[in-house]
């Protein structure tokens, strides 16, 4: 058996499901499991409500609490990596994330669980089309094989921006136009933002042979183009909404990503090595044809 702390959210723990997933499985164990972190208490101890609720859920007695306080005093926000409480906090990102991690704490607390999970969670459904309101959909190609990137939509509500479905997996070309014509169409004929890059071109070919009119385009092209010029832009204005608005973001899927998108040592950004950004790209192209 391997111990170890996840190491942010780049770490080899995060990766189950890319290469690794196929011989390494992990468990998650919080710190308290661990019976040499108590410290010595001085005095009444009153709890706050973080801490009530710990003891009630975990069991945890007031030395453990007393461990507690000195260890988040002495490493603050490595605490919850470091010394994890949870399966999901515990993954920081251990680079420069993009996104703000304590947005994406309050995201997830919002988030919900979706009002509709369809085709194995593949189509994950938060709000429901209303007659009426305008919708878009920003998209992510990829090339459809089982062992590369994943294609995502993201369909979001045009006044306010709020996450109202999202599709994910690994998609043909062809089966993808398909999927998204079906989605817009639901989405009151929603306007298909598609990035044209790469396997892009492709999806953007099916769309139009299949009579798709309601396609995005930009500079007398149909489709979103990526480039090094928008992506930066893009990103920072997907970050700026995280900050601002962090509960108009849904899916945990996302939340993830945004964990997982930090800043490279030359300068750019992108998914941490074994992790994605599907998610994230089809929603930063959502949220800048919005704009």
């Amino acid at each position: 058996m391997l111990e170890s702390t996840p190491n942010g959210a780049g770490g080899i723990f995060m990766r189950s499901g890319s290469g690794w997933g196929d011989w390494l499985h992990t468990a998650f164990f919080p710190w308290w499991y661990e019976a040499s972190y108590q410290q010595e208490i001085f005095g009444a101890l009153s709890l706050s409500t973080e801490e009530e609720e710990l003891v009630k859920l975990a069991g945890l007695n007031e030395k453990q609490i007393t461990w507690r306080r000195t260890n988040r005093a002495q490493l603050r926000r490595l605490a919850a990596q470091e010394f994890a409480e949870d399966a999901v906090s515990c993954f920081r990102a251990s680079g420069e994330c993009v996104f703000d991690l304590d947005s994406i704490d309050r995201a997830v607390v919002a988030c919900g669980e979706p009002f509709e999970s369809q085709d194995n969670s593949r189509l994950l459904t938060w709000f429901p089309p209303q007659r009426g309101k305008q919708y878009l959909i920003g998209v992510d190609p990829a090339g459809g094989g089982s062992e590369g990137d994943y294609s995502c939509a993201q369909v979001i509500e045009r006044k306010t921006g709020i996450q109202c479905a999202e599709l994910h997996g690994h998609f043909p070309l062809r089966e993808l136009a398909n999927r998204l014509i079906g989605l817009a169409g639901s989405y009151n004929q929603a306007l298909l933002v598609v990035e044209r890059n790469n396997h892009g071109y492709g999806v953007l070919a099916h769309l139009q042979s299949m009579g798709c009119t309601n396609l995005y385009r930009e500079g007398g092209q149909d489709g979103w183009l990526t480039s090094a010029v928008t992506r930066p832009a893009m990103i920072e204005n997907l970050a700026a909404v995280l900050a601002t608005e962090p509960t108009v973001f849904r899916s945990l899927r996302l939340l993830n990503e945004f964990r997982t998108f930090v800043r490279q040592t030359d300068g750019s950004s992108g998914a941490a090595i074994g992790s994605h950004d599907d998610c994230v790209m089809a929603m930063a192209i959502a949220w800048a044809a919005r704009q």
